[in-house]
């Protein structure tokens, strides 16, 4: 007798799944609002044709080493990374940009008097990035993969990282470094936890890197609707669907939504308990877009700036503090942090010859109506003299339109809800299986659920695996 799933959402979570399901005998279908699979993982032409953007993700540490897409061989199926310089770059006013090195002791030879304090807080999950990606990327309530290590990244993880620098750091350059990873959280760097992002990310960076894919993001979909082709999945794009009873019937529903879809498409199947405890979800901090294609490399006052992948644009370490601070009490800062990715100087896919894709958002308030497009532009100017010169075509995107674009980023929340307080670690509700939404058959795989954003395709991976559990018990 053939089994058969549905999958709501084509995003890289759904698309997991939905190979997961397959592999295992599963007649499967993936039903994607938008026109294309992909969801905050896609690639478009915004600036124009010949020009690819990413619509989303950027750079990506987490998909490079994600267990789940390793298990597809996405290499196989064509996906190339493209490696730049140095995986990160952080400016300073009248100052030398900082650089994260994909290496320990390059990037601490830049600080002689942290160099022992910055290798103490990294090398052991330098050493082990994949073990470490792996303790990061698993249901956090249970045990890890590697305990061990995972009690060391504990440690490090707990402080916040405005006191972490405090006691840890004394050089200006060290605790930007490690502040501007910090802010991966999305979080006040005064918050519980928020060290834990600047250790993981600064760790992957000085291991494997933190790769851009060759062709753009959506090549990480390609490769994946590749697998799922291979495996028979059926593809339904353009298909909104607004209430379990449009799928057809199935054994499993996996729903790549956060919360509030949630309650909107399955609500009259949920227990009222479940209910009340989606809709207390709280949506976090939003990013609001700007892309820019240039007639060159970004004129950056340290040109080793160019050659970096990432680049934190903000200054230092009190200052993206206190930016991160306002924003959290929804208020606009007017030097906000801005992330830039430049993946032209290292993908010559991305542009004709001579122009440069550049990527970029600022952190704004939940649901941030006003225009921060000009104050993204400043910053990068500020330390960039002559960037605003090298803009041939520019698109911004505001929270409500990347909410209009994918229904997942609520209020511009590309993370799939806030971090703080219990959601860190109760996502989406206080449950030892997360990814089950109490009605047999019927689950759960977005970023809401453990380990939380990011382009790995483990929520899918999980709740495929625990769908599998439970049928099979049952």
């Amino acid at each position: 007798m053939t089994r058969r799933a549905n999958i709501v959402g084509a995003g890289p979570n759904g698309l997991t799944a939905a190979a997961v399901l397959a592999e295992h005998g599963f007649e499967v279908q993936v039903f994607e609002r938008n026109p294309k699979a992909g969801g905050a993982a896609a690639s478009g032409s915004t600036l124009g044709e010949g020009i690819v953007v990413d619509l989303g993700a950027a750079a990506h540490p987490f998909a490079y080493g994600s267990p789940a897409f390793a298990h597809f061989n996405l290499a196989g199926h064509g996906l190339e990374w493209k490696f730049h310089d140095n995986p990160l770059a952080h400016p300073l006013q009248d100052a030398d940009s900082v650089l994260l090195h994909q290496g320990l002791d390059e990037t601490a030879e830049q600080f002689p008097r942290d160099r022992r304090a910055w290798q103490l807080l990294h090398a052991p999950m330098v050493r082990r990035p994949q073990d470490i990606l792996e303790n990061a990327t698993s249901p956090l309530l249970g045990i890890p993969p590697h305990p061990v290590l995972m009690a060391r990244f504990g440690v490090r993880s707990l402080p916040p990282a405005r006191m972490l620098t405090a006691a840890m750091l004394r050089t200006r350059e060290a605790k930007a470094l490690f502040a501007g990873s910090s802010a991966h959280s999305m979080l006040p760097l005064e918050h519980p936890f928020s060290s834990g992002f600047g250790v993981l990310f600064g760790a992957l960076g000085q291991s494997w890197g933190w790769p851009v894919a060759r062709g753009g993001t959506g090549s990480i979909i390609d490769a994946l609707l590749r697998v799922l082709d291979g495996l028979g999945v059926q593809l339904h794009t353009g298909t909104e669907i607004t209430d379990l009873a449009q799928l057809p019937p199935a054994d499993l529903n996996l729903l790549d939504l956060t919360p509030r879809q949630l309650l909107a498409v399955a609500g009259s199947r949920l227990s009222p308990r479940y209910r009340n405890q989606l809709s207390r979800w709280r949506y976090g901090t939003a990013a609001y877009k700007v892309d820019y294609l240039l007639d060159g490399p970004v004129p950056w006052s340290d040109p080793r700036t160019a050659n970096a992948g990432t680049v934190h644009v903000v200054g230092d370490a009190s200052e993206l503090a206190s930016a991160e601070r306002e924003v959290a009490a929804g208020r606009m800062p007017q030097r906000p942090f801005v992330m830039v990715v430049q993946p032209s100087s290292a993908d010559d896919s991305r542009a004709p010859a001579g122009q440069h894709v550049i990527w970029s958002y600022a952190h704004v308030p939940q649901g941030y109506a006003g225009d921060a497009g000009d104050l993204i532009d400043a910053q990068i100017q500020r330390f960039a003299p002559g960037f605003k010169d090298r803009i041939l075509r520019r698109v911004e995107t505001s929270p409500a339109g990347l909410e209009a674009w994918n229904p997942n980023l609520i209020g511009g929340d590309i993370g799939g809800g806030s971090l703080s307080g219990l959601q860190q670690f109760l996502r989406p509700t206080a449950s030892f299986s997360p990814y089950s939404l109490g009605v047999p058959g019927l689950y759960v795989c977005s970023s809401s659920t453990p380990p939380g954003g990011g382009v790995h395709g483990m929520a899918g991976w999980h709740a495929a695996h625990r769908a599998l559990k439970d049928l099979g018990r049952s």
